[in-house]
């Protein structure tokens, strides 16, 4: 079984960092992708960023230039770099991971790790 654990929330001032991370553990023998999803009360859960084996990766419009996801893929660890952060980025940010397991691709979730921008 696959299993994925952020960290790195908290509460941050308009303006300020923070870091997300999420290890993906378990019978994992490849990664297809990664990515940070968020959501916000009352609103679907949308993509924030994610990023795929070999390729570049992509980010919701509202984060271009603010946010820098990466990966360690001996780690199996993927990173998101959140600066300049603002009131709307409040929200439970969720780590997805798409992984081979048996004869398909599955995704899997973390639990969310809570993010609140405010002064």
């Amino acid at each position: 079984q696959v299993q994925l654990v952020e960290s790195g929330g908290g509460l941050v001032q308009p303006g300020g960092s923070l870091r997300l991370s999420c290890v993906a553990s378990g019978r994992i023998f490849k990664i297809n992708r990664m990515g940070w999803y968020h959501q916000a009360p009352g609103k679907e859960r949308e993509l924030v960023a994610v990023i795929t084996s070999g390729s570049s990766p992509n980010y919701a419009d509202s984060v271009v230039g603010r946010f820098t996801i990466s990966i360690n893929n001996a780690k199996n660890t993927v990173y998101l770099q959140m600066n300049s952060l603002k009131p709307e980025d409040t929200a439970v940010y969720y780590c997805n991971a798409n992984i081979p397991t048996g004869y398909s691709d599955n995704d899997y979730w973390g639990q969310g790790t809570q993010v609140t921008v405010s002064s």
